[in-house]
């Protein structure tokens, strides 16, 4: 597995760990049924995804960071439950348009290559797959049209997003 390749699947492997995590926030004080279980089915599919990657990723070429990565994901999905669902939904469909992008990026790096490693790009094709479909919901759900608060926390989620994959590639 050439270093690259290392970065790009520990920074996959932070990011479902911060995923799992993200719902799991969201399940500690979710009073509304619709949110509890699109959380509780999601939550399922984010675990299976990072199965999958540790199975491929040795322990040592994982994130040093996962606690941190833990605690981030917690409270992205805490803090806008303490707000409503609709701000829920419209975090997690930034989350997502911001993981899609990423997977597609690695994507188009193994499909590229001389001798594409089919495996993982069926793995990785299939965990963007589930994250398209987690945005396309998570759009539907949040019924809410931006305005200066929302734009705000927006930008905030996918700029902490892009600076996590930055540092989970290299520690």
């Amino acid at each position: 597995m050439n270093k690259l390749l290392e970065a790009f699947l520990r920074s996959d492997h932070a990011g479902e760990v911060g995923a799992v995590y993200i719902y799991k926030g969201i399940l500690t004080i979710a009073k509304d049924p619709e949110l509890i279980e699109f959380s509780t089915r999601h939550l399922a599919t984010e675990k299976e995804h990072l199965r999958k990657i540790e199975e491929i990723l040795p322990v040592n070429k994982r994130s040093k960071l996962v606690r941190l990565w833990k605690i981030a994901g917690y409270l992205l999905g805490l803090l806008p439950t303490l707000i409503n669902s609709k701000v829920v939904f419209a975090t997690i469909e930034a989350v997502e348009a911001f993981v899609e992008e990423h997977y597609e990026d690695q994507l188009k790096y193994l499909r590229a290559q001389p001798n594409p490693n089919k495996t993982l790009i069926d793995l990785l094709q299939s965990c963007q797959d589930d994250e398209i479909e987690h945005k396309i919901e998570s759009g539907h759900k949040k019924q809410l049209t931006p305005g200066l608060f929302l734009n705000i926390w927006i930008k905030i989620v996918s700029g902490g997003s892009a600076l996590a994959v930055k540092v989970a590639k290299v520690i």
